[in-house]
């Protein structure tokens, strides 16, 4: 028998609390299991929070959230909380799972077993038609692919797995359009696959989403598959989250000469499965196990006192790629300061410096010709030693 979802209040409640700022997936969860329900802690946390000499809590008003849930249905998405009985199981027995989800297109997908694929953005033609293959091939056994959209390897899985059933996990709105190149994929998704977030709508990415967006991919599948990844990539953040998650890790081998494989070849050295087919990868799943989930995440959690609510906001979340913040410096300043003499793409600095790619693109060019950095033959930007 299916229970029945939460009233239009509890879901207000918990939207508005799941959208306090401050307060992280983690500690809104350790909220939920102190106080028990969202109306509760909202009544009570910023008189406490006061009293303890603490930031006043940024809670949004009943009329913001309701504002929220009006923009949801007007756009054909729909609210999934953490009382919904159609929560993802397998994403709610992850540390600090989402409060909320933002969903667009077949929520069906969400109740077959999936893989999530990621992979470099510079990828190479052969990986990318390895990726598309596989991708098609899990398809055709009712294996779902979860990615994040990015380009790529996860646009190709994306591609291979449209007909049979695909995942897009965004870093901000699913109504932001990122790549741009990606807005025919885009909307696709959103009508034959599925659009799946946990930010409101409207909200652009900052670096720090691209980490929390990752552990996403992997906690909505059974196992993570990684097709190319350079060292420090985003694509070893996803692994790292699905071995802390109980997930499986897999990894296609590739040339020691290409650095677009050193990374997939270190987690096969780190004892990540060795992918070389479809079968591979069905053979993997088949073994995997499927964590139970405790309710949400909720249950399990000890009620904790008001401090360790809001320590740490993302208990565990890393920041993109090492890739330090300097928001507070001019957008020329900000990027040099994120250069090094180790390689990094532009997609990177462009995440982290948050600044248009575009733009990005022209001032790296500019410093190029001033001498200052070096491009490399796989599209990677270095600063150049001083002599």
């Amino acid at each position: 028998m299916t229970q029945p979802g939460p009233s239009h209040t509890e879901r207000v409640m918990w939207l508005r609390l799941a959208r306090t700022r401050g307060l992280g997936a983690i500690g809104f969860a350790r909220a939920i299991a102190h106080y028990g329900n969202a109306a509760d802690a909202i009544d009570d946390l910023p008189a406490r929070a006061r009293s303890a000499g603490r930031r006043v809590l940024d809670i949004p008003s009943r009329e913001t959230a309701e504002a929220e849930l009006e923009q949801i249905e007007r756009v054909g998405a729909r609210l999934i909380t953490g009382l919904d009985p159609d929560y993802p199981a397998l994403l709610a027995a992850i540390p600090g799972p989402p409060p909320s989800l933002i969903v667009r297109g077949k929520l069906s997908l969400l109740d077959r077993p999936a893989c999530a694929m990621v992979g470099a953005r510079n990828a190479s033609a052969v990986g990318l038609r390895f990726a598309r293959e596989l991708a098609n091939g899990l398809g055709r056994e009712d294996i779902v692919v979860v990615s994040g959209l990015a380009r790529g390897i996860d646009g190709a899985a994306h591609s291979g797995a449209l007909e049979s059933g695909t995942i897009a996990v965004l870093a901000g709105g699913i109504d932001h359009i990122y790549p741009p190149e990606h807005g025919e994929l885009h909307a696709r998704l959103g009508e034959d696959g599925l659009l799946l977030s946990e930010v409101p709508l409207g909200q652009s990415p900052t670096a720090r989403d691209f980490p929390r967006r990752n552990r996403l991919i992997s906690g909505l599948a059974l196992g993570t598959l990684v097709v190319e990844a350079a060292l420090r990539s985003g694509s070893l953040i996803t692994a790292r989250y699905a071995a802390e998650q109980g997930r499986e890790v897999m990894a296609v081998p590739g040339s020691p000469l290409d650095p677009r494989a050193r990374g997939s070849n270190q987690l096969l050295r780190d004892g990540a499965h060795l992918i070389e087919s479809v079968d591979d990868v069905l053979d993997i799943l088949s073994k995997a196990r499927r964590p139970e989930p405790p309710g949400h995440g909720l249950e399990d959690l000890p009620a904790m006192g008001l401090p360790d609510l809001f320590d740490d906001e993302e208990a565990g979340l890393s920041t993109d790629e090492g890739l330090s913040n300097t928001s507070a410096l001019p957008p020329l300043e900000r990027l040099r300061a994120l250069l090094s003499p180790s390689p990094v793409s532009g997609d990177e600095l462009a995440r982290a410096a948050d600044i248009p790619v575009g733009e990005v693109q022209a001032m790296l060019m500019e410093m190029e010709m001033k001498g200052e950095i070096a491009t490399l033959p796989d599209g990677l930007v270095q600063r150049r030693r001083q002599s």
